[in-house]
């Protein structure tokens, strides 16, 4: 057993209460895309002319939707998506409906240049005790030690499901978790065969009230056998991995590895023990334990990267831990940052821009900016007169969005 000095928490303390301040603030604050939901197409894949908090756009949001299938039918490897058009024709709104799209656990990654890491999503099968709690009974003895205080022996435990039910004799140590997750008669609980772990899922439905306010959470009774196989489900990112192995405690197992994560970050993350993560990564993947989530990557303003920024970037889209690239440019022909006289389209160079699929956003009209002044002013609850809209509309349209 591990001892450990108790350090101050007191500016640990103050860090956690302005991250959830800024969490909360971050859950009410309005951002210039949160009206886009999608990419607002029909089943056939043509686009809605006003869908999803799109207007218009049709031809761009059509060939998004056809990028998404290639995507999912993972036939994008290698290759990266070009938003080309002037500013102001919704090609950050574009990138952004195309990762709600792909999923909403599916890490975006706004940027104008620099690096993001894909998710990795963990199965793992493991054999669990899950039911309801009919019994919950610790059995006392003498204190070894003597003195008048009595410690607990083992914790006799009924579990029932719609099929069954078991009594289970455990370890005092399983009883500590049990109180610690606070578990009474009548909740539903699931306790791991392997590590002793237990879970509280909630409170069994039976003992559902008719009050519409409750803090409980009531969940079904399990169905099928007390003891079971239970599949568990885990979504991860490869930072999360590195970090949690370049400071590394406990285990190796996919487990420990989740419970280095919330670890202080002390040691730098070195390209052998990426490396290294990526073959432990990629094993899981082959074995079916893992599957890859693929992160999206939208780096804005492409003309501003130079050619060192290129050759990595062309490097890095063959990896298979790569995440979707979304580039966006509003520039034509002009030169290549980093040389003196190479001029390229949208400033890219002609090998990268051979793997690149382009999609052309247009201008808006008049009527169309005027449809998308009233969605934003009613997202962020602003009351604006015919006068206005028309008003604004007008500048939009001389000007861009």
């Amino acid at each position: 057993m591990k001892i450990q000095e108790v350090t101050s928490t007191t500016k640990e303390q103050s860090q956690s209460e302005q991250i959830k301040l800024t969490n909360s603030l971050d859950n009410h604050r309005v951002a210039v895309h949160s009206h886009i939901k999608g990419l607002g197409l029909r089943a056939d894949g043509s686009a809605e002319p006003i869908s999803a908090g799109f207007v218009g756009q049709e031809t761009a949001r059509e060939a998004a939707g056809v990028i998404v299938d290639l995507i999912k039918s993972k036939k994008m490897a290698g290759r990266a998506v070009l938003l080309a058009g002037a500013p102001g024709t919704g090609k950050t709104a574009l990138a952004l409906a195309l990762s709600q799209e792909l999923g909403s656990k599916v890490p975006f990654c706004p940027m104008v240049g620099s690096e993001v890491y894909s998710s990795l999503r963990i199965k793992e099968i493991k054999e669990v005790y899950e039911g309801e709690v009919t019994e919950l009974s610790p059995e006392e003895t003498e204190n070894p030690l003597g003195g008048y205080a009595k410690s607990v022996s083992h914790v006799v435990i009924g579990l029932k499901t719609v099929k069954g039910s078991k009594q289970l004799k455990l370890d005092p140590m399983i009883y500590e978790s049990i109180q610690k997750e606070k578990v009474q008669v009548g909740d539903v609980i699931y306790i791991e065969a392997s590590t002793g772990a237990v879970k509280r899922l909630g409170r069994s439905d039976v003992f559902a009230t008719e009050f519409d306010l409750e803090a409980e959470q009531y969940v079904p009774m399990p169905k099928g056998e007390v003891h079971k196989k239970k599949e568990i489900i885990q979504d991860v990112t490869l930072h999360d991995l590195d970090v949690a192995n370049a400071r590394p405690q406990g285990g190796q197992d996919i487990m420990s590895i989740m419970n280095q994560i919330a670890k202080p970050k002390k040691t730098e993350i070195t390209d052998k023990l990426r490396k290294e993560i990526n073959k432990v990564v990629n094993k899981y993947i082959e074995q079916g334990t893992a599957e890859l989530v693929p992160g999206v990557l939208f780096i804005d303003e492409i003309h501003m990267l130079d050619l060192e920024c290129f050759t990595y970037l062309n490097r890095a889209l063959e990896s298979s831990l790569s995440p979707i690239v979304i580039f966006a440019t509003n520039r034509g022909m002009c030169t290549i940052r980093g040389t003196d006289d190479v001029v390229a389209p949208h400033g890219i160079p002609l090998d990268l821009l051979d793997r690149v699929l382009i999609i052309r956003t247009l201008p808006y009209t008049l009527d169309e900016i005027r449809v998308i002044l009233g969605i934003r002013a009613k997202i962020e609850g602003i009351k604006i007169t015919s006068e206005a809209s028309e008003a604004l509309a007008q500048i939009g349209s001389k000007t861009s969005l």
